[in-house]
């Protein structure tokens, strides 16, 4: 008796109970798994950026790319949890990252500290961009705490897109 309780046990069905329907929860579960997938593809290329920066500016570059990995990682857990909560699954392997991600990756064997940084603010500002549709979906599906958490991460996204864009600034200075 005990052996078949825990064989049943282990094959529970993983989805939490959610008040959002199960629409709401496929909807939601899939953006964010695919803002996952990006944010992971971000991450990875950010470190191979700051691992392979190089020229007059590589101590200052170098620490401005570690400090933006360790808060584009930081996002992971949060968005793999919130699916989670919702009662969707979330990404399980490299694979589906993969297969998910809008952010390209960058394989190239060397890149100009400009054209990194370049290359960066504009993932970046793609990556505001499906912020802010994962937001209107979770917005109209009645998800102010998918929502919220979003709209922290769109703030958080946006001051990494403007240090990058300034560091990538040609020319004098506008005010």
């Amino acid at each position: 008796m005990a052996k078949k309780s825990l064989q049943t046990i282990k094959r529970a069905p993983t989805a939490t109970p959610s008040d959002l329907g199960g629409n709401a929860v496929r909807d939601i579960a899939g953006a964010v798994n695919a803002l996952l997938a990006d944010t992971f593809a971000i991450y990875m290329k950010t470190k191979n950026f700051h691992w392979h920066m190089s020229g007059p500016h590589f101590r200052d570059f170098h620490l401005l790319l570690d400090e933006q990995a360790e808060q584009i990682f930081a996002m992971t857990d949060v968005l793999a949890e919130r699916v989670r909560k919702i009662g969707g699954t979330t990404l399980k392997s490299i694979g589906q990252i993969g297969a998910q991600q809008r952010i390209p990756d960058n394989d190239a064997n060397f890149v100009t500290p400009e054209d990194m940084l370049a290359e960066l603010r504009d993932d970046t500002k793609s990556f505001i961009g499906y912020l802010r549709q994962v937001h209107e979906l979770c917005s109209e599906h009645g998800d102010s705490a998918t929502t919220s958490i979003i709209e922290n991460f769109i703030d958080e996204t946006e001051r990494r897109h403007w240090f990058l864009f300034e560091a990538t600034r040609v020319g004098p200075a506008s005010i």
